[in-house]
């Protein structure tokens, strides 16, 4: 038993092992399984999306449908920001009428199994053994399933496959598959066309007796080839330019509530750990990296490299190893250029979190097989109720990364959907023309574009600052929106909705208390406007309170809605 054990760890022919297709044919099932339990959630019910899908989906429906929201500025800035293989790939399908929201919800499953298969064929590019790229498939697509990339669907879904594929395929020096890899990425997912721009050119330097050399390799033409396909990729975006440009100011942002901790947006925060280290846009996330627990194996690897009189089958690691410490330094450079350059390349954590998950899975991956490699020579010659548990300490190992540790989480799997709750609201809108506009301050406004499919003013789900000339439209929409609602002058009111030719409004019935502006977050960081509102709530009650009665149209559980017809022919 014990020599068949350590078979698994014999490095094998990768071309013709069985033990290849029974280990990725392995991987490949429990990552099926993963997203057929995350299919049962999305198609639980028919008003699921998932929680970043609301903003990236919804307005690829006008390739299915023309007339859906004409006209609307978030539809129109999500549709600028969108890259260009996302939406082609969305509006190919969209073309031949499969809905994206559809679309969306399986498109996990597939790119969860792509992701599942290049991270198995890297792990095996540096060491050769399959169950390598068995723990580092699966422990990669567990990190994935914890968190809300993959299960999103949006750009940043597509980051792992392609960014595995341009490794296997650079790995290997394969000309054409690493070129194409390199341009799907850039057309997926700009912004670590910059990663894979430095990867390419480290390949021109080595590290020799403590000093940095130019070394050629003739063989290297294939990242002379890829650093020119990442440039004429990245070569449209630099070229053109957005209506919603420029991107907002590091000086401005610092004056912004929205920036600050406990903001929509927060990035400037005062804690100097979680800025670098852990903060969703400003830190590289390496707590985000180090998920489920196995992965913290990773960290240990380059000891255990040291050593290879007490881990032997560190002499079979391949060269291709000085592709993890490469992709670190090319992720660290951009991560501090991004800083650098508040904005303009978008969130520094961009450059860091995704390729930090797959470094470390894959060091975690070597690592513990390295472990369990050792474990197993020292346990031959030994007693048998030694290797009694080296059997169990191998099977607990495996048990771990299968089983045990998923699930015990509450939220495995993570999948950040958001179920609309109000099907009746969503049939009411969807009754009316489809260039309506709806006001609402209500978070369930921030559902409507999805579910409804009907064009709303502003939605904290929408409330992206990082383009100024989009975001300071929309912050002017929302602060006149506050100030309308809670107007005690019934003109004023009326001039907003014929400013912005609000059709609809919603209301929750509770909008008018003081304790329903203080206690929402996102209305909240618009200071002193909602401190004053609060104080004026508990003297006197806002205009469109009084029409409240004569002009509701529909309501349903705690929400009312308005037709701004009638509110524009009342009078004092």
């Amino acid at each position: 038993m014990l020599t068949h054990l350590h078979k698994l760890l014999s490095p094998q022919d990768t071309k013709s092992s069985i033990q290849i297709k029974f280990w990725l044919g392995l991987s490949l099932v429990l990552t099926a399984v993963y997203g057929i339990l995350a299919l049962q959630q999305a198609f639980s019910s028919e008003y699921v999306v998932q929680d970043d899908a609301r903003q990236h989906v919804f307005w690829l429906r006008r390739f299915l449908i023309s007339e859906l929201f004409p006209n609307d500025l978030i539809a129109d800035y999500f549709q600028s920001v969108a890259p260009l293989g996302y939406t082609i790939l969305y509006r190919s399908f969209a073309v031949v009428g499969i809905d994206p929201l559809w679309l969306s919800k399986i498109l996990p499953l597939i790119l969860g199994l792509m992701t599942a298969s290049y991270s198995f064929g890297v792990c095996l590019q540096i060491l050769p053994l399959p169950i390598t790229g068995f723990i580092g498939a699966i422990l990669l697509n567990q990190n994935l399933w914890m968190q809300d990339g993959l299960i999103s669907a949006t750009p940043k879904a597509f980051i792992y496959p392609l960014f595995l594929a341009f490794l296997y395929y650079f790995s290997r020096r394969s000309f054409i598959p690493c070129l194409v890899a390199i341009a799907l990425l850039g057309l997926f997912y700009p912004s670590l066309i910059f990663v894979c721009i430095l990867i390419l050119l480290f390949q021109f330097f080595h590290w020799r007796r403590w000093q940095l050399q130019l070394a050629f390799n003739r063989q290297e033409y294939i990242s002379i080839a890829g650093i020119g396909v990442a440039i004429l990729v990245l070569l449209p975006y630099a070229l053109s330019s957005s209506e919603f440009a420029p991107t907002t100011a590091a000086s401005t942002a610092k004056t912004l509530p929205e920036f600050l901790s406990g903001g929509r947006s927060s990035f400037f925060i005062n804690d100097p750990w979680e800025f670098w280290f852990n903060e969703s846009r400003s830190g590289i996330r390496l707590t985000s990296a180090l998920m489920p627990p196995l992965v913290y194996a990773g960290l240990l690897l380059p000891i255990m490299l040291r050593y290879p009189s007490l881990f032997p089958l560190v002499t079979k690691i391949r060269s291709t190893i000085i592709l993890l410490p490469q992709m670190i330094l090319a992720s660290l450079v951009m991560f501090f250029v991004a800083h650098a350059l508040i904005f303009k390349l978008h969130l520094p954590s961009r450059y860091t979190q995704h390729s930090l998950r797959i470094i470390l899975t894959i060091a975690a991956a070597i690592a513990l097989t390295l472990l369990i490699d050792t474990l197993l020579r020292r346990s031959r010659g030994f007693e048998q109720r030694l290797f009694d548990y080296i059997k169990r300490a191998f099977a607990l190992i495996i048990a771990l990364i299968l089983i045990f540790y998923p699930a015990t989480l509450n939220q495995f799997l993570w999948t950040g959907y958001v179920v609309g709750n109000n099907p009746s609201l969503y049939q009411f809108f969807q009754q009316q023309p489809p260039d309506i506009i709806i006001a609402s301050l209500a978070d369930e406004a921030n559902n409507l574009p999805t579910f409804a499919q009907r064009s709303i003013l502003v939605g904290s789900e929408y409330a992206i600052p990082y383009h100024w000339g989009y975001y300071r439209q929309f912050r002017q929409r929302t602060l006149d929106l506050v100030q309308a609602q809670y107007s005690q002058d019934l003109t004023a009111l009326q001039q907003f909705i014929q400013k912005y030719n609000i059709d609809f409004w919603l209301l929750e019935k509770n909008a008018f208390t003081p304790e329903y502006v203080t206690s929402d977050g996102w209305i909240r960081q618009f200071q002193p406007l909602t401190a004053n509102i609060a104080q004026q709530l508990q003297q006197q009650a806002p205009a469109l309170s009084k029409v409240t009665i004569q002009c509701t149209v529909f309501e349903v559980n705690n929400f009312i809605v308005l037709q701004t017809q009638c509110i524009q022919t009342q009078s004092e």
